[in-house]
């Protein structure tokens, strides 16, 4: 008997997919913090602590536990997370009330919560607290987001955790509600309700603002530093970022560093970048924070659910705000709101939270499945 002819059938398996592109830029961009913050804060933790090195010892031990964090959440489903995202809201509002009434003052600021030998900022808990909570409600109803009804409802959503943060930190503040407008404007498909909800956040930001006296006396710092004592940062910055000119005065060569540039190793690090390492330098590290916003925008595009994508979209954003209201800032764009540079300026709540938000985009990659011949 003839043997009947079988036609191979090409068979298409799926395989996990990992974005190792954007794991080796977050190593890379902690290196390279770590490095410029030992350049930058060497001298003055030398004068006040009688330790060069403490500043990277702390930002150092605050990268070990974010690592730890980032591995942790890439291993869990993140769907784990979703499912009990309100109480991570709860959690995150409570603390950041706790600040109003008992929280550590430091440089006249009452940010930080203290809890036997940890310090640590709730505001920067809120962020990530933001980010799976709208995740989670965005993807419950999706159909619903052409609403403006329910548009409001998660701005509504947002608004107590929003309240809270700006009372004492309201750079962090603008950031929440950033992340908010950019998940919410990503899920709807009607961008009349996007302007909508920019006249609110104006609106909420102009109030805010004529609210109290110091909030527009940095309005005209912004406008005339030169007129200002409070301008002295914004000048020493400015001047730092001029003298480095193209390639810069060399790793650790900063003259801005020794005394004239106030905690420079906060949010004034990229204009000692500027200085030691120049245009050239400056220029490398924001393609760098390009590259990382593609990484997101293709998890976010590839996801396998919306919760996922959602997710990814809020880092995104977190990410993308911080670097551009810190660049911002530093070259007098804006007015000073202290936000930091992400993954280089010290901070320790601020590295550990990032790396573990990272952490969560890497769950979401490996979600992705590819088909592979």
């Amino acid at each position: 008997m003839a043997q009947k002819s079988r036609e191979p059938r090409s068979r298409k398996k799926k395989t996990r997919y990992f974005d190792y592109t954007l794991l080796f830029i977050i190593i890379f961009l902690i290196g390279f913090g770590l490095v410029m913050l030992y350049s930058t804060s060497s001298y003055s933790a030398q004068l006040r602590m009688k330790d060069s090195a403490f500043y990277l010892k702390r930002q150092l031990f605050a990268s070990f536990l974010g690592f730890a964090g980032m591995f942790f959440m890439a291993k869990t489903d993140y769907h784990i997370w979703l499912k009990i995202s309100w109480l991570f809201y709860l959690g995150a509002l409570a603390l950041c009330i706790a600040v109003i009434f008992v929280g550590s003052n430091l440089n006249g600021s009452t940010r930080w919560l203290k809890i036997g030998p940890v310090s640590f900022q709730p505001s920067e808990l809120a962020k990530i607290a933001i980010i799976l909570f709208l995740a989670a409600l965005i993807s419950s109803a999706p159909k619903q987001m052409g609403s403006f009804k329910t548009v409001l409802k998660l701005l509504c959503v947002a608004a107590p955790i929003l309240g809270i943060v700006a009372y004492s930190n309201l750079s962090t503040a603008v950031i929440i509600l950033g992340i908010c407008m950019c998940m919410i404007f990503v899920a709807s498909p009607k961008y009349i309700q996007f302007l909508l909800m920019v006249a609110i956040a104006g609106a909420f930001v102009v109030v805010y603002i004529a609210t109290a006296g110091y909030r527009a006396e940095r309005i005209a710092v912004w406008l005339h530093p030169e007129d200002f004592e409070k301008g002295y940062q914004t000048l020493q910055g400015l001047y730092a970022i001029g003298s480095g000119g193209l390639f810069g005065k060399g790793l650790g060569e900063s003259m801005q560093k020794l005394g004239f540039l106030p905690e420079a190793q906060n949010d004034m690090i990229f204009s000692i970048i500027c200085e030691e390492l120049g245009l050239f330098g400056a220029i490398c590290i924001i393609l760098l924070f390009i590259m990382m916003l593609w990484r997101f925008l293709v998890i976010a595009n590839n996801a396998k659910d919306l919760s996922g994508a959602m997710i990814v979209v809020g880092i995104m954003a977190h990410i993308a705000i911080q670097v551009i209201l810190n660049i911002a800032v530093v070259t007098n764009t804006i007015p000073n709101t202290g936000v930091t540079l992400p993954f280089i300026s010290y901070g320790g709540t601020s590295v550990a939270i990032l790396l573990t938000e990272m952490g969560l985009a890497l769950s979401v990659s490996r979600g992705i499945r590819l088909e592979m011949v």
